[in-house]
């Protein structure tokens, strides 16, 4: 999934280059999916439709609701760079994440990443 809080026009122009032959990236919700308040537009995790104990979301700015915050991943703006790799930093995060999803925990008992 992509989330954005971008426009559904300019969302499709930024999949376009993503991902050209729409093999990657299967769902992209963009502005008209957001949640306006106060003229600033909110990502609610909850319009995936899915478990949120089994989400998370990366991005540069948190714009999720203050009840999702433990959902949410920062991690810095993109700036164009090819040789940026803070995506691949967070791989082992990720995958731990995704074993504790799997088996229910880490084994410690409590079913969080210490």
């Amino acid at each position: 999934f992509i989330f954005t809080t971008a426009k559904q026009d300019y969302a499709e122009k930024v999949l376009d280059v993503l991902d050209p032959k729409k093999k990657l990236i299967r769902h992209c919700l963009s502005q008209r999916d957001c949640v306006c308040a106060r003229g600033c537009y909110w990502k609610d995790l909850t319009r995936l439709g899915r478990d949120l104990a089994k989400t998370v979301a990366l991005d540069h700015v948190i714009q999720g609701f203050p009840a999702q915050a433990a959902n949410w991943i920062p991690v810095p703006r993109w700036w164009g760079d090819p040789r940026d790799e803070e995506l691949l930093r967070l791989t082992p995060l990720l995958g731990q994440l995704s074993r504790v999803v799997r088996t229910g925990g880490l084994g410690t008992g409590r079913g969080r990443v210490p």
